[in-house]
């Protein structure tokens, strides 16, 4: 079975079981939340839109890797450096509910 959720902006096909990392959600690590999946397939093939729940649990909040910003124009002494981390927060799958 699994469902595809949404949360920040971004789709995801979740599993029971699997570790993620979403866009930054306002919750402290070991809280369990509640998520509306869109689509949830089941074992037998039936596919059900926007019914049941997906309960995950916060494991950690943090920062991604720094991704690097260059800016160039050539022969015009023009250089810009520019770094980003975006935040994230780590959730585990813990059960598909049907409804």
């Amino acid at each position: 079975m699994y469902a595809v959720i949404e949360t920040g902006g971004k789709q995801y096909k979740v599993e029971k079981g699997l570790k993620l990392k979403v866009e930054k959600l306002s919750y402290e690590p070991g809280t369990t939340l509640e998520l509306k999946p869109l689509l949830v397939r089941r074992e037998d093939g039936a596919t059900e839109i926007g019914k049941g729940r997906v309960i995950a649990e916060v494991l950690s909040q943090g920062r991604g890797k720094k991704v690097t910003v260059f800016k160039f124009r050539a022969k015009k002494n023009y250089k810009r450096w520019k770094g980003h981390r975006q935040p994230y927060t780590e959730i585990l799958i813990k059960d598909i509910k049907e409804e």
